[in-house]
């Protein structure tokens, strides 16, 4: 099996509500979708949502990158191959992490439908029957993100990620107020994206929060800053998990050396796909280190490829793949059974992708062969 033909497409994902985090706010979302045609007729898709704070990749680099430096490179290539396909990319280009993972992914899809498996049978079969989902609240203000709180229970939910980073007094106000709503029985994660910035303010918000149940504190300081996750891990009684600090394997390394986290939040977009991210389970397993995976606000195409690597792994223990629930209108058909996600036995990512409406959301695309 070879590849033969490689379709690149620039796309906006209508969300039905802002997304709002500490650096920043999405009205859409924009994502690179990958088609790749082999040889035997088979088809795969794969899917790259850039964010410039985390790898340092726009929608517009990914697309040239995949369009001009990987996919030339790949045609004729076997996409069974996966190390190869990796070692391939990375010759090319260092780092580009959101590109390759979109190649990554349509491989994986496209192996999976020539074998008549899902994609999670390539990493080593199911480990998962189902993961509960967590809805993300974004930023807003304390009575706002407690209504909409309230209103998900109602729905299902049974865990939230609090979306903050803009101001510790606020932040903590925000956090009080759905905790107070929602009570005791619900899981409450927060989210910082770095807004904390420090180790200070962060031990501030966190004496602050003293008392109120919170299951973990996700990247308060800046991705760069790894001693003061070690501090902050030292000084709390609330587990803490890198995700910006952590991208691929040297930072991994740093994590486990240092003993800086609790847990990690993998994703498939800062590591370069479903195979770095199954090797980056395995290193945190053999430091004992609880592994997430979550996302970058992904349509269907994206999210399966997370599950599939989530349902794969022992190890990992969460999911935030929440995308296709936000967005008004989503290239695929990945389902959702509120409060949980199951995924189906159909080959590949078990995605069927709608492709007039990929053609609908398309601001331009190119073709390689």
């Amino acid at each position: 099996m070879k590849i033969t033909e490689i379709e690149v497409f620039a796309i906006r994902l209508p969300l039905i509500d802002p997304f709002i985090i500490s650096y920043g706010s999405y009205d859409d979302m924009p994502s690179v979708i990958v088609k790749i045609t082999t040889d035997n007729g088979y088809v795969g898709y794969g899917e790259g949502v850039a964010d410039e704070h985390v790898t340092a990749e726009s929608w517009e680099s990914v697309f040239q990158v995949i369009k001009n430096t990987l996919a030339p490179k790949l045609i004729g290539e076997n996409p069974m191959n996966m190390e190869r396909i990796h070692d391939v990319m990375n010759k090319q280009i260092f780092m580009a992490p959101t590109a390759k993972a979109a190649i990554d992914i349509a491989c994986f899809d496209v192996v999976g439908k020539a074998l008549g498996v899902p994609a999670y049978v390539l990493l080593g079969g199911r480990y998962h029957e189902k993961f509960p989902i967590t809805h993300v609240l974004s930023i807003g203000d304390p009575e706002k993100m407690a209504n909409e709180a309230e209103e998900r229970v109602k729905q299902g939910y049974k865990s939230f990620k609090m979306k903050v980073g803009t101001n510790v007094f606020e932040d903590v106000a925000r956090i009080k107020a759905v905790k107070e709503r929602v009570g005791e029985d619900i899981a409450i994660r927060i989210d910082v994206n770095q807004g904390w910035q420090n180790s200070a303010n962060t031990l501030l918000a966190l004496e602050q929060l003293s008392g109120l149940a919170i299951d973990w504190l996700e990247q308060p300081v800046v991705a760069t800053d790894i001693d003061a996750m070690v501090e902050i891990k030292s000084k709390s009684s609330i587990p803490v998990m890198i995700d910006e600090g952590l991208r691929g394997f040297p930072e991994m390394r740093e994590i486990i050396a240092k003993h800086a986290a609790h847990k990690v939040n993998i994703k498939l977009m800062k590591c370069g796909g479903m195979y770095p991210a199954a090797k980056l389970a395995n290193m945190a397993e053999m430091a004992g280190i609880d592994c997430q995976v979550g996302s970058m606000v992904e349509s269907s195409v994206g999210s399966a490829a997370g599950f599939h690597v989530a349902f794969s792994k022992k190890f990992i223990t969460s999911v935030e793949l929440t995308g296709p629930l936000k967005f008004s209108k989503d290239i695929g058909d990945l389902k959702y059974e509120i409060p949980f996600i199951k995924l189906n036995e159909k080959p590949g990512l078990g995605v069927d992708v709608d492709e007039d409406v990929l053609q609908e959301l398309t601001v331009y695309s190119e073709v390689v062969k």
